[in-house]
């Protein structure tokens, strides 16, 4: 079973491919990603890191937390699920105008 962790404090310079190297000394790494602005593509200063030990992950968070990587000091732990909120509304779509007319 996998298991994901996340990376906060990541210095703008650093990328996928400088992520999972650094996180690849503790065990397989089968995914590493740098979450970026949809807008500007420029990094949003975190990312996450999935690998495919339980246990590497749990090593990877237990040295990794505090250190630095790419002249910044990053904060590791282990990656919650994303809450599911309630469904979004079709805005502007499927809905009457005044006349009931649909759009």
């Amino acid at each position: 079973m996998s298991k994901k962790v996340f990376v906060g404090g990541l210095s703008w310079n650093t990328d996928n491919d400088g992520l999972r190297a650094a996180f690849e000394t503790f065990g397989d790494v089968s995914d590493a990603r740098v979450i970026t602005d949809r807008e500007t593509g420029r990094s949003r200063g975190f990312g996450f890191v999935s690998f495919e030990d339980d246990s590497a992950a749990t090593k990877a968070i237990s040295e990794m937390d505090g250190t630095e990587l790419d002249g910044r000091s990053i904060k590791v732990n282990e990656a919650l699920d994303k809450p599911r909120g309630a469904p979004r509304e079709n805005r502007n779509h499927n809905s009457n105008d005044s006349y009931g007319n649909r759009w």
